[in-house]
């Protein structure tokens, strides 16, 4: 960069260390309570229908659970974990934890007992919140390997040993009565440079790392970031149902929703994420690229089943016009009169698919976490949703980049988020250094040297390319490219989301490290597939059976042969095997933030990848 360029870099920074000085979550959490009132800040569904807290009702709730944890013993800088899906109850805990003067550690709902007794033991937590006795089983399984944790309070049913929600905050209750003064005292007692976290990486290869982020990390990452969001001047919904243990779903829908007066909804299943968006239309909807792939397939599948041809003509067409908007908005461009009135007949239809998934209120969809395709992108944009890709890990305190609406660029992940530095190493390791990085690995100050230099960069580990005009192109994982026998470095990631860009493909895992040539496992696309089989009178068949029809390998073939047009011909995937499964976080395939566990498809199918390169 120029001295110019640095000059004015430093100018951003300062306004921005400027505009966060003193801040804390708990200060924020004040002022939103002040400003906000009686207005809903949390809701939650049940079986008589939705229930809310207000601003200041939750605030009442985090103070019983802090005076509760005050009550039970809990000593400043002490951690806490919490295992339990995206509830009321969670957040109350977490922020409760943060008024104590404690740190909240939140856990995967899906880790083993081996992975509860790992987090658990490593920050030495003293308390525990679980959600209910299904839960408590797996601290039941290591407790004795647990020497810290002193009490474990159950969100939900009795069991022995634990003390219920209810106890905790009747214990609050007596505790507040002696000591008033000592909850208000919080934020001015608690410092920015204070823990606000460890985020546990979700580990795709060894134990997980602690990462430590603290109040003016997650500050500043929301005065850099938030200037790719639209103004908070509606009312904001946010949609909770990634995991709170990630730093996605943590900052946005915890963090930054306090920062924003976001009202938060909660959906404690993946599975029913657009049955709820249907029912509260979110204003700004996050996911990662397995969320949008699997919409986009359903979308499609309900169109292809559609039994009027004059229907699926029209919203063809809807989808084609849909295209060239985006196109021009994109590009910053004016729309021509034509093309202006096609739109305003097309958006009739584009309305009625998002209001059918619950996005027509939405002003902004954010994938990350994990490569997407560009063609995912370009098929919500031509719905008139602004989907854009931004990148960022747990070491930034989830953000780095974002594409800018309209300007965006299909294939990339935009530009640096306000505030921070971007370079590309000499091996081509994309480097970082803002406010937003992480202190650290939580005990491990070796891990810590490694990722974070003298000076300050964070090693990211991803390879990546940055164009002249600042936008970030990332190729893939420095770990996770693949070499083949003749030398040749490869991307996995960039061949995967070529193959998904047919239908009929939900999941792709590149194979061929130290292979004479690249191959891939194909997991079929139940949403897809059903249609397919049905048009070719295959309804009858299992996955498993399908997964072997003749005529759907010659579909994948057509397919696999579309992608290898695009790429080298050392990049050509020669072979695949089609598997009757689909991969899922229970199954042991994805993380929890469903990326590819490499290591365990391999060892897993490996009969099958050996079949692959048998002579």
């Amino acid at each position: 960069m120029t001295a110019g360029a640095l000059s004015e870099l430093d100018q951003v920074r300062t306004r921005i260390d400027r505009e966060i000085g003193g801040k804390t979550l708990l200060t924020e959490f004040e002022d939103a309570v002040r400003e906000q009132g009686d207005a809903p800040a949390l809701h939650w569904r049940t079986p008589t229908g939705w229930q809310s807290l207000s601003w200041s009702e939750y605030r009442a709730q985090v103070r019983r659970v802090a005076y509760g944890l005050k009550a039970l013993g809990l000593s400043s800088k002490q951690f806490g974990v919490i295992l339990a899906r995206n509830r009321p109850e969670h957040l109350i805990a977490d922020l409760g934890l943060l008024y104590a003067r404690g740190v909240p550690v939140s856990l995967y709902n899906t880790l083993a007992p081996e992975q509860v007794a790992y987090i658990a033991g490593h920050c030495e937590a003293v308390v525990a919140f679980v959600e209910d006795v299904g839960m408590l089983a797996r601290f039941e399984a290591v407790r004795d390997r647990l020497p810290m944790l002193a009490h474990i309070v159950l969100i939900e049913g009795h069991a022995p040993g634990t003390i219920t929600w209810d106890e905790l905050l009747a214990r609050g209750d007596a505790a507040a009565a002696q000591e008033p003064a000592w909850f208000e005292a919080a934020p001015d007692e608690v410092k920015p440079d204070d823990l606000i976290t460890l985020i546990y990486t979700s580990g795709t290869t060894g134990p997980p790392k602690g990462v430590m982020d603290s109040h003016r990390q997650v500050m500043w990452m929301a005065a850099s970031g938030n200037t790719n969001l639209p103004d908070p001047d509606v009312e904001e919904r946010h949609l909770s149902y990634l995991p709170l243990a990630h730093a996605f779903e943590r900052y946005a829908g915890h963090w930054n929703a306090i920062i924003r007066r976001e009202q938060v909804f909660f959906c404690p299943d993946l599975q029913n994420v657009f049955q709820y968006a249907a029912e509260i239309h979110p204003t700004v909807m996050i996911g990662s690229p397995r969320v949008w792939e699997k919409l986009q397939a359903g979308i499609q599948a309900a169109l292809a089943a559609e039994p009027n041809s004059a229907i699926r003509q029209a919203v063809s067409q809807a989808l084609e016009i849909g295209g060239q908007v985006a196109e021009y908005r994109m590009q910053g461009r004016e729309l021509p009169a034509e093309l202006e009135t096609a739109a305003a007949k097309a958006s009739v239809v584009w309305n009625g698919i998002r209001a059918r998934v619950g996005l027509d209120q939405c002003r902004l969809g954010v994938t990350g976490a994990a490569p997407i395709s560009p063609g995912v992108v370009a098929f919500f944009r031509s719905l008139d949703l602004p989907l854009v890709e931004g990148y960022g890990m747990t070491e930034s305190t989830v953000g780095a980049t974002m594409n800018p609406i309209g300007q965006e660029r299909l294939g990339t992940v935009g530009r640096a988020n306000t505030g921070l530095e971007l370079r590309i190493a000499d091996d081509g390791e994309l480097l970082m250094r803002g406010g937003n990085v992480m202190q650290g690995y939580y005990k491990d100050p070796a891990g810590t040297a490694a990722a974070i230099d003298a000076d300050g960069w964070l090693h990211t580990g991803d390879v990546a390319s940055i164009d002249a005009d600042g936008y970030v192109r990332i190729v893939d994982r420095k770990k996770e490219l693949i070499i083949t026998a003749g030398g040749k470095n490869v991307s996995p990631a960039n061949l995967e989301n070529l193959l998904k860009r047919c239908p009929l493909i939900g999941q792709a895992a590149v194979i061929g490290d130290r292979r004479p040539f690249i191959a891939a496992l194909l997991v079929l696309d139940p949403d897809a597939v059903r249609p397919w089989a049905k048009h070719y009178g295959l309804s009858g068949l299992s996955l498993a059976e399908l997964a072997a029809h003749p005529t759907l390998l010659a579909d994948l073939q057509a397919a696999v042969d579309a992608a290898n047009a695009e790429v080298s011909t050392a990049e050509q995937v020669r072979k695949f095997k089609v598997l009757p499964v689909e991969w899922t976080v229970d199954s042991g395939e994805l993380t929890p933030t469903l990326k590819l566990k490499r290591r365990v498809i391999n060892e897993r199918y490996q009969a099958e990848i050996e079949n692959l390169y048998a002579r």
